[in-house]
């Protein structure tokens, strides 16, 4: 029984490969590549002779069955044209597929453009959240930004150059004017890293047309302000009118406001017995 090895490849400078992954791609029988001829500029820099086969987003399906009769007999590397196969990249079926049938799957670590990206954008690497790339539709890629608004954690997504503009107009609008970097063509000659602000950024790659593979990290949304206790008065007034119960209103506008929940509590219960007085 073989082995299924994902291999991490270099996201642009041929140098970035471990002495690891050369070794597997050296001593596999069979190499599945997203794109066999990117994968053999690969190879011949570094004297691999392994067979290949084509594994990509219109085929991975069909060549399912082939790959895994193929580690029956053997191990089998699985790389992407670029980074780590299956991040954005064909291969969670495969995995999904060979687990099935028993078969170990082992990760064999490679460049990442988001760890690369994050790592340089000087914004916070403590928590983040990995969106991939955002749908090509307008209304569909603001309905997933607006999903995002809230979110705390730096954001991290890919996009293609003939949408980077669109997809700063979307992040202007739904998210605001926040930090952010912008990586295009990271270990590649032409490697640029941009920080600023959306609007900057927007402005910057208007004039200079957009050309690469963009990584995008986006700072997250700010610590909201608590409310006033004019604002959590409003806020239960409105509720308890359309007949929300205290506690209900309560847990809700303290959830909102950032005030806990027992002193909007008190109000919401002080609120209720004063009306109740009123309509004696």
């Amino acid at each position: 029984m073989g082995t299924l090895y994902l291999v991490g490849t270099p996201i642009g400078n041929l140098e970035d490969i471990t002495l690891r992954a050369l070794r597997i791609l050296r001593e596999v029988a069979l190499i599945a590549a997203e794109d066999t001829r990117h994968t053999r500029t690969l190879l011949a820099r570094y004297d691999i002779r392994t067979p290949t086969t084509s594994y990509f987003e219109h085929n991975k399906l069909a060549k399912l069955d082939a790959i895994l009769a193929a580690l029956e007999t053997g191990d089998v590397a699985l790389v992407s044209d670029a980074g780590m196969p299956g991040i954005s990249d064909p291969g969670y079926e495969l995995v999904r597929a060979a687990l099935a049938r028993g078969f170990p799957v082992v990760p064999v670590p490679g460049p990442s453009a988001i760890v690369a990206a994050l790592a340089a954008s000087g914004l916070p690497t403590d928590a983040f959240v990995y969106v991939g790339f955002l749908p090509r539709k307008a209304g569909e890629r603001r309905r997933a930004l607006e999903s995002l608004r809230d979110e705390r954690r730096t954001l991290v997504l890919y996009e293609a150059p003939h949408r980077l503009l669109d997809t700063l107009a979307d992040i202007l609008t739904t998210l605001g004017d926040r930090p952010v970097a912008i990586a295009r063509e990271l270990t590649k000659v032409h490697e640029e890293i941009w920080r600023g602000t959306v609007s900057e950024a927007r402005a910057h790659f208007a004039e200079h047309a957009p050309r690469g593979e963009f990584t995008l990290v986006i700072g997250g949304a700010a610590e909201p302000q608590a409310w006033t206790e004019e604002q959590v008065r409003e806020a239960l007034a409105r509720r308890l009118a359309e007949g929300w119960s205290a506690r209900d209103a309560a847990t809700d506008v303290a959830a909102r406001s950032g005030w806990p929940k027992r002193d909007v509590y008190r109000i919401a219960a002080a609120h209720t017995a004063e009306t109740r007085r009123a309509q004696r």
